[in-house]
């Protein structure tokens, strides 16, 4: 059954996602995408499965949705070098990447996406070319709560 709660991220707007990109409305695919779409950071499939527990889907049904999701290119997968895997809601107009850096902590390992940032490669020598496509730009750090 898809959540019945005050969701930011609409049923509607879930099954308008999931048909544009010719999936099925499960209600499992629907329940992943209104919590990745409620959420402004990345979240392991863990966390998707708790924010879900309620509802009774099993965790592999969550893991199952989240790779579809991103083999369908609504949703991007992070791998960020700590071996957790995180997913994020793509913008609609995103081509395969969330289109913003991201910040880890290096103390508590919390993500959060730096939505208000472009990062632009130029290289200094206007003859060379950079080198094939873009991954994922990553700042650590510590956060604000472990200073």
């Amino acid at each position: 059954m898809a959540r019945n709660r005050n969701a930011q991220f609409s049923i509607e707007a879930a099954k308008t996602l999931l048909r544009s990109a010719g999936l099925r409305c499960t209600a499992a695919r629907i329940a992943v995408i209104q919590t990745l779409g409620d959420h402004q950071t990345p979240l392991s499939p863990m966390e998707v499965a708790d924010n879900l527990a309620e509802f009774g889907f099993d965790k592999s049904t969550i893991y199952r949705s989240l790779t579809e999701l991103d083999e369908s290119g609504l949703v991007a997968r992070l791998d960020l070098g700590d071996s957790v895997r995180r997913f994020e809601l793509l913008p609609q107009d995103a081509q395969g990447n969330s289109g913003h850096p991201h910040f880890m902590c290096v103390d508590c390992g919390k993500v959060t996406c730096l939505s208000g940032f472009h990062v632009e490669l130029v290289p200094d020598d206007p003859g060379q070319e950079l080198p094939g496509a873009l991954g994922e730009v990553l700042i650590k750090g510590h956060c604000n709560a472990c200073g």
